[in-house]
């Protein structure tokens, strides 16, 4: 039976995308708003305790969450000795739209509007693609991302974004910064003080999950509001 018919499922997925078959889990809550697709950063995977938590945040705010490993198995191994997948960014943001075009027509995220949370390389893939689907999503979070690695699309992104970047990360700061100023969407850059790169320091992931938390509820519910 398609479990993705009931909200309020939770479920591990074999997710067709193109021509390979990526692994997922995907949680619906009762009555979501919107549908959060997870876009992993270098070298992470679906089972990043950072990204799970602030998946289980997102979850209570009425969101449904799905996170997925954007390389299968054999790529991610061949990754483990090159490190050159992880910095495709045009590889990650195809497998990001086909998982989005996947979510709309699942029968449990159907008419949900998508956002994005990416983290490092992820959140310049998660960029590129709402570029090429601006019907579709509706709000971008970059933790700690590599925005600048979405290069000209950045130009074309219309979905409201949030840059996050811990202040103690100053390198990643300068480039958020750059990347913010070529945004030409509704935008912002938020650095939460004392944070390293991973946002390990206590009380850091928090900050990220309630600022994540907001800018989604805000940006992925006003179109179903205003219906």
């Amino acid at each position: 039976m398609d479990t993705t018919t009931f909200r309020g499922a939770r479920q591990s997925l074999q997710l067709p995308i193109g021509q390979v078959t990526l692994e997922g889990n995907l949680d619906v809550p009762p009555d979501a708003s919107g549908v959060v697709l997870f876009a992993h950063g270098s070298g992470s995977s679906r089972h990043s305790p950072r990204n799970r938590f602030v998946a289980g945040r997102l979850q209570e705010r009425g969101l449904a969450t799905l996170l997925i490993d954007l390389l299968t198995s054999e790529e991610e191994a061949v990754d483990a000795r090159t490190a050159h997948l992880r910095f495709d960014i045009g590889l990650l943001a195809e497998r990001l739209v086909l998982a989005t075009n996947w979510l709309a027509e699942a029968s449990s995220t159907r008419g949900l509007k998508v956002g994005y949370f990416g983290a490092s390389t992820g959140g310049g893939a998660a960029l590129v693609a709402a570029a090429e689907r601006p019907d579709a999503v509706g709000a971008v979070v970059s933790r700690g991302g590599r925005p600048d690695l979405a290069g000209p699309a950045l130009l074309r992104v219309k979905a409201p974004t949030l840059l996050i970047v811990g202040g103690d990360d100053e390198p990643v700061i300068t480039m958020n910064q750059e990347a913010l100023a070529q945004l030409r969407c509704e935008k912002r850059l938020d650095i939460v003080p004392g944070a390293s790169h991973l946002f390990e320091d206590p009380g850091t992931l928090d900050q990220v999950a309630r600022l994540a938390g907001q800018w989604f509820q805000d940006h992925l519910s006003r179109d179903e509001a205003d219906a």
